[in-house]
């Protein structure tokens, strides 16, 4: 995998503090994106593990409320293989850390089994994270008054709930 950016003490991927990593590589290519560089799968460095260690070290920082990965896009085939094991350490590291992730497929219909980008670690992340923001950006449904979404079809969902209540729970950040 490769990563365009990595934003340190970032406000506006997430609440709080947060480190805010731009996985490369997106198939969606939405109309209007505002990262459309990292579609290419190949833009910006390699993920490595000593970039993973990197993170973690920041995120060990007092001032963090968490990670977000967006990009590009996390739920890419090889991108959810390689953001894993990040996310594994960072709950098992910094329990005390929230996870978001931004995603242009959509949880119900992408994201469970028989989706189109579920695959046999997916469910893994997804019980794994706090906060999932999904659905392509639209720009003809752009609004830059959401909190945390570039247009009106997108969804902050609180994860926790949802996995345990089988059924998607916007979270009270949706508005």
């Amino acid at each position: 995998m490769h990563y365009g950016q990595i934003i340190l003490t970032d406000c506006a991927n997430g609440t709080g503090i947060r480190v805010s990593l731009f996985v490369s590589g997106c198939t969606n290519c939405c109309k209007g994106c505002f990262q459309s560089e990292t579609w290419d799968f190949n833009y910006g460095k390699v993920y490595t593990h000593e970039i993973e260690d990197f993170i973690i070290s920041e995120l060990k920082k007092p001032y963090y409320t968490g990670l977000t990965i967006l990009g590009g896009e996390p739920f890419e085939i090889t991108n959810q293989i390689a953001i894993l094991p990040l996310i594994k350490r960072v709950k098992n590291e910094l329990k005390d850390r929230d996870i978001w992730m931004y995603t242009g497929f959509t949880y119900d219909e992408d994201l469970l089994p028989g989706g189109k980008r579920y695959i046999a670690v997916t469910d893994e992340i997804l019980d794994n994270i706090d906060i999932l923001v999904d659905g392509k950006f639209i720009e003809t449904l752009k609004n830059i008054s959401l909190k945390f979404k570039g247009s009106e079809n997108q969804r902050v969902i609180d994860m926790k709930k949802t996995r345990s209540k089988k059924k998607v729970v916007l979270s009270y950040l949706n508005d």
